[in-house]
This record gives C-alpha cells, sequence and structure tokens, in this order.
C-alpha cells in the first residue's frame, strides 16, 4: 500500500500546491455558475447565446494555455535546477506568441464571428432563433475587448505556478470572479440604480474582470522582483537563445497543436450536439457549467503533476518523481470516485434553479449524471496527461489526446447525430465510452516510463 499511498507529509506538500489552485478553480467556476445562472433567468435564448459564444472563447482560452504550457515544461525544470535566466527566457517566449494568438483569434471572431454564431442555430421549434442569435452576436463582440490581458494574465499566472507562487494567481483569479459576479448582479438586472443591459451587462462584467486579474496578477509580480527573479530585466533586454527557442517550439508544438484542436474538436461535437435543437444547448450549458464546478479537484491534482513532478525532473531526482506521480495518480483517482458520488446525487436538483422549459432540466439532469459516473475516468486520465507532458512527451499527448478526439468522439458524434435519431443523451454516453478507452493508452505509457526525462540537463 505504500507503493500507492503517501504518508501525512506527502499529502500536506501536495496539497499545499494543489489547494491554491482548486481554490482558484473552485471560486472562478462557481462564480461562473451563478453567472450562468444570472442569465439563465433571461430566458433559454439568452442563456444558448451565451453558451455559444462560451464554446469559441474556451477554444481561445485553450489555445493560450497551450502556448504557456509548451514553455513551462521547460520553466518549471528551470526553476527546479535554480536557472533564473532561462526561466525569464521561456516567460519572454511565452509573452510573444501569446499576443500574437490572441491578435488572430480577435480577428478571426471580428470577421467571421456571424457565421460562427450560426453554426450553432438549430430551429427546435421551441425557441427564438433570432433572438438567441442576437444575444450571441452582441456578447461576442463585447467579450474581444478582454482576450488580451486575459492572454497577458496567464503567461504571468503560469510563471508564477512554475516558481511554486500559486497564491497569487488564486488571489488574483478570484478577485476577478468576484468582480464578474457583482457587475453581473448590477448590469444584467439593472439592481442599485444601474442600466439593466441583460446579456451585454454580462458581456461587460467578463471584460472588466479580466482587466483586474491581469492588474493584480501583473503589478504583484513586478513589485516582487526580489522574490520573482525572472521578472528582472523581463522587458528591457532578450535573453531567448536560438537553441532554448528550438527546443521550446520542438516541444511545444505538438501540446499547442494538440490543445488547439483539442479545443476545437470539444466545440464542434457541441455542434453536433446542437442539431438536435437549442434544448440540447442549452442542457449541454447547465451540465458543463455545474460539472467544471466538481471537477476543480481531479484539474487541480493533475496541473499540481505537472508543477512538482516537473521540479524533481528538473532536479535529475528521477526515482522520486516516479514515486511521487505514482501516488499522486492514485490520489486524483480516489478523489475523482468521491466527488463524482456527490455529483451524482445532486444531480437532480441543481437544474430546477434555471429559468428554463422541463425538457432542458431534464436533458441537463441525464447528462450530469453521465458525467459523474466517468468523473474517475477523467480523473485518470487528466492526470497521466500531465504526467506525460511534463516528460516531454508532447507528440504522443498530441496522438492520443486531440488526433484521438477528431479521428474517434467527433467522428462518432457526427455520424450519430447526421444519420440517426438517436437522442443527445445517448450519443453523450457513447462518446464518453470512446473517451474511456484513451485510459487504457495512458496506462500502459505510465508503466514503459517514457516520461522519466530531463530536458534541461543540455540547454
Amino acid at each position: 500500500m505504500k507503493k500507492y499511498f503517501g504518508d501525512k507529509a506527502f499529502y500536506l506538500m501536495v496539497l499545499a500546491v494543489a489547494f491554491p489552485i482548486m481554490i482558484q478553480n473552485g471560486v472562478t467556476n462557481f462564480v461562473g455558475l451563478l453567472d450562468n445562472l444570472m442569465v439563465g433567468q433571461l430566458g433559454t435564448e439568452a442563456m444558448s447565446g451565451v453558451a455559444i459564444v462560451n464554446q469559441f472563447q474556451m477554444v481561445y482560452g485553450i489555445c493560450i494555455f497551450g502556448v504557456v504550457s509548451g514553455a513551462s515544461i521547460f520553466g518549471t525544470q528551470f526553476f527546479g535546477k535554480g536557472e533564473h535566466e532561462n526561466l525569464r527566457s521561456t516567460f519572454q517566449f511565452k509573452m510573444v506568441v501569446a499576443f500574437i494568438v490572441a491578435i488572430v483569434w480577435m480577428l478571426v471572431f471580428a470577421i467571421d464571428g456571424k457565421e460562427l454564431v450560426n453554426l450553432y442555430l438549430s430551429d427546435d421549434g421551441q425557441s427564438d432563433i433570432v433572438l438567441t442569435y442576437q444575444c450571441a452576436h452582441n456578447y461576442l463582440m463585447i467579450m474581444l475587448i478582454g482576450m488580451i490581458p486575459f492572454a497577458i494574465s496567464q503567461v504571468y499566472a503560469s510563471t508564477l505556478r512554475e516558481t511554486g507562487q500559486t497564491l497569487v494567481p488564486m488571489i488574483g483569479s478570484s478577485a476577478a470572479v468576484l468582480t464578474n459576479c457583482f457587475l453581473n448582479y448590477l448590469l444584467i438586472f439593472g439592481n442599485f440604480g444601474a442600466p439593466k443591459l441583460g446579456v451585454t451587462g454580462a458581456a461587460i462584467a467578463t471584460v472588466t474582470s479580466r482587466y483586474i486579474e491581469f492588474f493584480i496578477v501583473v503589478i504583484w509580480t513586478h513589485l516582487n522582483s526580489a522574490k520573482e527573479k525572472f521578472i528582472i530585466g523581463a522587458y528591457t533586454k532578450c535573453t531567448i537563445t536560438k537553441n532554448l527557442i528550438i527546443q521550446i517550439i520542438k516541444t511545444g508544438t505538438p501540446l499547442f497543436l494538440n490543445e488547439t484542436l483539442w479545443s476545437v474538436g470539444q466545440a464542434a461535437i457541441v455542434q453536433c450536439y446542437s442539431t438536435r435543437g437549442l434544448n440540447s444547448v442549452a442542457a449541454l450549458n447547465i451540465s458543463t457549467t455545474v460539472a467544471n464546478l466538481f471537477n476543480v479537484v481531479f484539474i487541480s491534482l493533475g496541473n499540481s503533476v505537472g508543477i512538482i513532478v516537473g521540479q524533481l525532473l528538473g532536479a535529475d531526482k528521477k526515482e522520486k518523481a516516479i514515486d511521487t506521480d505514482r501516488k499522486m495518480i492514485v490520489f486524483s483517482l480516489v478523489s475523482g470516485i468521491l466527488i463524482g458520488a456527490v455529483m451524482f446525487m445532486l444531480s437532480p436538483l441543481i437544474p430546477q434553479i434555471y429559468k428554463t422549459n422541463d425538457t432542458v432540466r431534464a436533458l441537463a439532469t441525464d447528462i450530469l449524471k453521465v458525467g459523474a459516473v466517468f468523473m474517475q475516468v477523467y480523473a485518470f486520465y487528466h492526470a497521466a496527461y500531465f504526467t506525460l507532458r511534463t516528460g516531454g512527451k508532447t507528440v504522443i499527448t498530441f496522438l492520443f489526446d486531440s488526433c484521438y478526439l477528431l479521428v474517434v468522439n467527433l467522428s462518432l458524434a457526427f455520424l450519430l447525430t447526421r444519420y440517426t435519431k438517436i437522442q443527445v443523451v445517448e450519443i453523450y454516453i457513447i462518446v464518453q465510452l470512446a473517451e474511456s478507452l484513451k485510459c487504457i493508452v495512458g496506462y500502459i505509457l505510465l508503466k514503459k516510463r517514457v516520461w522519466v526525462n530531463n530536458l534541461v540537463n543540455k540547454l
């Protein structure tokens, strides 16, 4: 049992890293749930319109995550080795590439926003398609204003986490989401004398919250340069070497492509579900928002694997990295089982809070139950993914993550929604069953220890 479970000191060490991330994700997703509930009070059309745009923002956010993650593999190991100048170089690389990606996606949404929204509009005879489109397009155009500060704050936050500083990103994110929640209450419904702006108010609140996070994380980092040495000279001299750029691109490009294609694939799968009508879009929006709140534990533990195991690999403590990784994966798996059970029990209750029709509530409940059953599968896969990524095996993660999603999951969703009359819940179950097969591949790769690599010794 000692092989799979740590002592008290081990779990305190893990939670010291994971708990601030859990709090950050938990507050973010809880306020996201409140945000979703407030928009949901405007009706199914408004909720569906915002849900459609959130699919696009999800793709953008994960693209930024892919940009910072490729360099973070090296940044974490550089910090573990005590090389602050090289850590600065990875920060500079992330900043440049993230800014470029933000500009590209802003242009895409500004130019092709109307066509993208229309892809998700399918008349089910119960919802107003025109109103849904107007809500979605208005929301999307305002969201463009917050895309660059979001990208920059993610670059700062990811670099801080690489140094083990998870508290400040948590504070920045928590302040942002609390601001978002308060402004939603003011601007959606026109409380305390504020204008009643509906969906437009929700967009303004979200954009404002992104600037709040941006200022907190950036200002704190620069005021604490003695501790966060990577920021010293970050904007006055370029320290990126040609060799480091080549290595980051070589290792990080598959990761960036993986995150981008995975997010696009997920959005495409939702588009397939949307052919069953706007009720399906609304139900998926509710279930996803609620599930995200329950998923914070295993997601935070997976992120912690990247930090803790990455630092051990950078310090060349390979056997300790293997032992720590094994115990953290078991911890994540057990947590997934327990949290999944709680989510299953609560799944019939939460959709009742939304101001929508009974069909949407019933669909959302069923989808939540399916997600609860598969939560331990997600937990294991997520931890395995971060383990392989931390060891630089980004090509492997690309093949069995996004490639698998596009070839298997998306193909299943497309064929079942276009050529059968199977209902959306049954299609969702089949797609999740296909997703679970990836765990077998992940387990084999973990056992082979292909991820046990020190990536920074040769740089």
